[in-house]
């Protein structure tokens, strides 16, 4: 029997990448003949499943370790890219699909430009990333458990949907919908898994990722901890079983933001 993927095993032991790509599976349509640049893919773990909804896509990452790890998922088409001017010719895409790349960027209005200069008329995009507020409490925790942005690659902590709707409007990208996930549960547990992986399992890193190194970014990297995958394999259907307590809070807003936004000239 063939091994899965060793993202493809992570991706079903994660309880914020499923909820995303469950919202991800609900809200994209994507025509056979679409082109969708993937901006951001890191390790592919998402981009493999998303692909697979039809359409040519383009996965581009800052870090070629990324992409040297992507390439055995994704196989084609990928490019390395910097943070600044995108190296496609204006009006390429129908899609721009970003997850969990624009908290990575110093710059993250230029980036915002450029995904609307890449787009076609009419063009959208599909955004990601944490969100932010006042009343967001396990943030301050995260910083308690010593929990620097730089573990996680981030340049701020996120964005508050005011925020986010004033960059895209700068930029000429309209938001049509929006949604929050990944509760406070979730989110909890999250952040706890994250404190076992870089306090209690620590490795150090292939090289500085853009993602930051708050799970294995190399398939050396999981073959080193596999002991420790397996354990988190047998106790996760309990850490499934309490999340579900975000049912719950319905009331409540997630700490993960994704916005669907149309180019608007």
């Amino acid at each position: 029997m063939v091994e899965e993927p060793w993202q493809v095993q992570i991706f079903k032991r994660s309880l914020k990448k499923k909820e995303k790509f469950k919202l991800l599976e609900k809200n994209l349509l994507i025509e056979p003949s679409s082109i969708i640049l993937d901006l951001g893919c890191a390790q592919g773990i998402l981009s493999y499943f998303l692909r697979q909804k039809g359409g040519f896509w383009i996965s581009t990452d800052l870090d070629f370790v990324n992409l040297k790890t992507t390439q055995n998922l994704l196989k084609k088409n990928l490019a390395q890219m910097g943070p600044g001017i995108f190296p496609f010719k204006s009006k390429s895409f129908e899609m721009v699909v970003s997850l969990d790349y624009l908290e990575h960027l110093e710059n993250d209005e230029l980036c915002l430009e450029e995904i609307h200069r890449v787009l076609k008329k009419g063009g959208h995009l599909v955004l990601v990333t944490p969100h932010t507020g006042r009343l967001f409490f396990l943030h301050k925790l995260r910083s308690l458990l010593g929990l620097k942005l730089e573990f996680y690659g981030h340049k701020r902590e996120g964005y508050s949907l005011k925020d986010l709707r004033e960059k895209l409007n700068k930029a000429h990208l309209r938001i049509e919908k929006h949604e929050t996930f990944s509760r406070f549960f979730s989110e909890f547990l999250e952040l706890i898994l994250n404190f076992l992986y870089i306090r209690v399992f620590p490795s150090k890193p292939a090289a500085g990722l853009r993602d930051g190194h708050i799970r294995p970014s190399t398939s050396f990297e999981f073959k080193s901890r596999k002991k420790v995958f397996k354990l988190y394999s047998y106790i996760y259907p309990f850490i499934w079983l309490f999340s579900r307590m975000d049912k719950l809070l319905f009331f409540q807003r997630g700490y993960g933001l994704m916005i669907w936004a149309k180019k608007s000239d």
